[in-house]
């Protein structure tokens, strides 16, 4: 019944989507009040893709099983945390709670902006109820979450168990939620592009969408940060997986973005690239919907591989982005002309020079995450692109990045001077010969490692200098840039600092390194509510006399039948002790690997601290300074 309910809710919401059109073209021509029968039905949409939503999760609670959607991810033993999370832990989920949001938002965005032109709205409200009726069909012709299987199974094949996590739970609503609201900016820009809209006013409009889609999608990378750091057992933060970076570039370009808006919000200026920017955002968010969706990534978050439904988000997406650039080369009025005019030192300028910096962090990303494909397509040749290519692509830029990061917000609007700036050089100093001691007693005698240290050290100094010099001015960019500072520390010393030893061992065997002594002390088996846990308790003795016991897990799920890997973790303020253990098989031996990580515990702080400085300007009401 909750399935049937679901399934015509849908039905629902997408006619809603038709009438809703026809009540905002006749508003559009007719009327100079927006007409609340508008309001009305997005509320009654948003409705029903509620109702929809909560029938699917009612389905995998009582393990509905004549529900495909139930049977193919759900499983009568999982726990009820799980069984909830699995309503979105899956591809036809996932994508309802996509057009959910899409929903919540449209709807949000029409009662917070009544302070904004009529026409404005209405043509927001359209071209977002377009991208709306898309999902509508993607969803019920090739995804829809309430197929019904008869004859009805007993039992579900369950959900993939590195997938039953609190962290991967709340990570894709917290993602969507920044995806989404790259949506609503895409809509507004072209709306406020085909009406010749765009102002201060509403820059300062869309600065708080930009802010909130900004905020979501940097908390929603940190979540799936930390769940693949101890749920993948591969022991760090960040592995350039393709979908890690399908995530990252909407947030380079929303980030890009967010600092162009300030410029318009100020001088009216920089239009141009806020226009670009804005579409560029939604099409990497629908490009990562599709490359996930499509199976075409060989990932390990690969939800489908069914190229059905890759053609018709790819084609969708066509057409979305050919609507953007018509809109964009005919409506769009250039008011750009006194760029050229900018004085090469000012706020202006170093917020161009961050644009540059972004577009070529965000290219080599984008490069790296599709070239693969299309090297398979053109010569059947698989290859993977990993660390070592972001590595050589992108650190040497990092480094002028960081220092122009620690320079830019000190400049003024219009035209400035570095006058009275001593202490920019005291601390450039400071930061120099820091790095030379540090990098001098790693024996690392790399050149490149002392400058990136020393930019970054450099970066942490004047941002942590303003808190103290400049008190509540710019608290919320003062945050942010102190917090990307401290990240960017924090994954030096995670780098550079960090130990690893992989090595087989028996119970009751030790292992002896330079740095540390591991002993086997034995194994117990604990059942648990749909696996078995095989736990390792394993003794480590550092140099300096330390002990500290690990016990990692080794689960076997009854359903499906899968053997992980769950990592146990010693966390404290300067260092992650890491442990993992592995069969080995036909042989009594174990796979041991053990890693100190340090700093792990800042990188996920920075990020958090990143995210309140975007939360503190978004409560701000006063321009930035």
């Amino acid at each position: 019944m909750a399935s049937l309910i679901g399934f015509y809710s849908l039905i629902f919401g997408l006619c809603l989507s038709f009438i809703i059109i026809f009540y905002s073209v006749r508003n559009f021509k007719d009327s100079m009040v927006f007409d609340n029968k508008i309001i009305f039905s997005t509320f009654l949409q948003f409705f029903f893709v509620i109702v929809s939503f909560l029938g699917l999760i009612l389905s995998f609670v009582y393990s509905d099983f004549s529900n495909e959607t139930v049977f193919n991810n759900s499983h009568t033993t999982k726990p009820l945390f799980y069984k909830i999370s699995g309503t979105w832990g899956n591809h036809e989920g996932s994508l309802l709670l996509w057009l959910l949001v899409l929903t919540l938002f449209i709807f949000l965005f029409l009662i917070k902006s009544k302070d904004q032109s009529k026409k404005y709205r209405i043509l927001t409200l359209l071209f977002q109820q377009v991208i709306i009726m898309g999902f509508f069909i993607f969803l019920i012709k090739t995804s829809n979450p309430f197929n019904y299987i008869f004859p009805i199974p007993k039992e579900g094949l369950g959900l993939n168990p590195i997938l039953q996590d609190p962290a991967l739970a709340i990570h894709p609503p917290i993602l969507y939620l920044g995806y989404v609201g790259s949506s609503i900016i895409f809509s507004s820009t072209l709306a406020a592009t085909s009406l010749n809209y765009i102002s201060k006013e509403w820059a300062k409009h869309l600065k708080q969408w930009v802010l909130i889609s900004w905020i979501f999608l940097t908390l929603g990378i940190l979540l799936g940060s930390v769940w693949a750091y101890y749920e993948l057992g591969w022991g760090g933060f960040w592995f350039w997986d393709p979908v890690e970076n399908v995530s990252l570039m909407p947030w380079l370009a929303l980030t890009t973005l967010l600092h162009c808006i300030l410029v318009l919000e100020k001088r009216l200026t920089l239009t141009s690239w806020v226009v670009i920017l804005s579409i560029s955002t939604f099409t990497l968010s629908m490009c990562g919907t599709f490359l996930v969706r499509s199976g075409i990534l060989n990932s390990i978050h690969t939800f489908a591989n069914d190229p059905e439904r890759g053609l018709f988000i790819l084609i969708f997406l066509f057409c979305l982005i050919f609507l953007s650039l018509f809109i964009f080369f005919f409506f769009h009025k250039n008011n750009d002309k006194n760029v050229d005019s900018f004085f090469w030192l000012s706020k202006e300028t170093s917020i161009l020079v961050n644009n540059w910096f972004m577009m070529y962090f965000l290219s080599v990303v984008l490069i790296g995450t599709v070239y693969p494909i299309f090297l398979e397509v053109i010569s059947s040749e698989k290859i993977s692109v990993g660390p070592p290519f972001y590595n050589k692509l992108i650190i040497p830029f990092l480094i002028p990045f960081l220092l122009a990061m620690a320079i830019g917000p000190k400049l003024k609007w219009i035209k400035s001077d570095l006058q009275d700036k001593k202490y920019l050089i005291l601390f450039f100093i400071i930061s120099f010969l820091l790095s030379i001691f540090i990098i001098k007693i790693l024996n690392i005698n790399f050149l490149l490692n002392t400058i990136l240290v020393t930019s970054a050290f450099y970066l942490f100094f004047i941002t942590l200098r303003d808190f103290f010099t400049k008190k509540f001015k710019n608290l919320s960019q003062n945050i942010s840039h102190f917090g990307f500072s401290l990240l960017i520390l924090s994954i030096l010393f995670n780098n550079i600092f960090s130990n690893e030893i992989i090595t087989n061992l028996k119970v009751g065997e030790t292992f002896q390194s330079e740095k540390f002594k591991i002993n086997f002390e034995n194994i117990e088996k604990r059942n648990d509510q749909n696996f078995l846990a095989i736990i390792g308790k394993l003794k480590i003795e550092s140099l300096n006399g330390n002990i500290e016991t690990l016990r990692p897990e080794i689960r076997i799920y009854n359903q499906p039948n899968i053997t992980t890997s769950e990592a146990d973790i010693k966390t404290n303020l300067l260092t992650d002790k890491f442990m993992t253990m592995n069969f080995i098989q036909n042989q009594d031996y174990f796979n041991i690997r053990y890693q100190v990580k340090p700093f792990m515990i800042w990188i996920w702080f920075s990020v958090l601290i990143i995210s309140f400085g975007g939360l503190l300007s978004l409560l701000q009401k006063r321009y930035e300074n």
